[in-house]
């Protein structure tokens, strides 16, 4: 049975990787802050969940010591927050800025870098991360957004570079945009809904191979331009 890890599994994205790796008979490990608040993931079968506030960095490292041995074939850094809205220039949250890049960069490279050796030892040897078209500098034409889009370019960066320090461990780094989702972030608007996107990423992660480590891909497929 081949396993994976997801974080923010309790709603969203999260939760539809959850849902759909464990239908498919993965063994899921699942991460939120309140299992006792995550109902619907709870009920699903094939899911062992785990409490996870990722940017505790010593409760991060204490887990992947509690889970030393399991392999681990697919990690995925799902995560995240946007931060305030409508920070537009002369509006900007100053304060806010050092936690959303704490949740949103250095956490996944420390979750990264703690559960390596279990990704290693698996057979698939995958490491992906949700990031968003707001950060790639070339998609930027409309301003604004200042933290979120620094927050994800700045999460690209260092993705990038692990991909490099984990090619000895044959572990393949990509980075990922799930399109504009209805869900709870994204908002009512959005275009597409969580099942396609989560299916199509599915896809991507499934095709992850050394050729593409360090790649930044839409759901569909596509690469995205930095």
């Amino acid at each position: 049975m081949s396993t994976v890890m997801i974080t923010g599994a309790n709603r969203g994205l999260g939760l539809e990787f959850a849902r759909q790796y464990a239908a498919d008979g993965w063994h899921v490990i699942a991460t939120c802050r309140r299992p006792d608040d995550a109902a619907e993931l709870n009920d699903l079968k094939n899911c062992e969940v785990q409490a996870l506030d990722v940017t505790d960095f010593a409760a991060v490292t204490a887990l992947a010591k509690q889970l030393s041995g399991t392999k681990i074939d697919v990690l995925i850094n799902n995560a995240g927050v946007y931060g305030p809205k409508g920070d537009s220039l002369n509006s900007i949250n100053f304060d806010a800025w050092p936690d959303v890049m704490k949740t949103n960069v250095m956490a996944p490279l420390h979750l990264s870098e703690s559960f390596a050796p279990h990704v290693a030892a698996s057979d698939f040897k995958c490491i992906a991360t949700l990031s968003s078209k707001m950060g790639s500098m070339t998609d930027n034409s409309s301003g604004g957004s200042y933290i979120y889009r620094s927050s994800k370019a700045a999460l690209n960066a260092v993705m990038k570079s692990l991909s490099h320090d984990l090619d000895e461990l044959a572990i393949n780094v990509i980075i990922l945009h799930p399109g504009w989702v209805r869900t709870d972030m994204g908002g009512p608007n959005g275009l597409i809904d969580a099942p396609e996107s989560v299916s199509g990423l599915r896809q991507v992660i499934a095709n992850a191979s050394p050729k593409n480590s360090g790649g930044f891909f839409n759901y569909d497929g596509t690469p995205i331009d930095w």
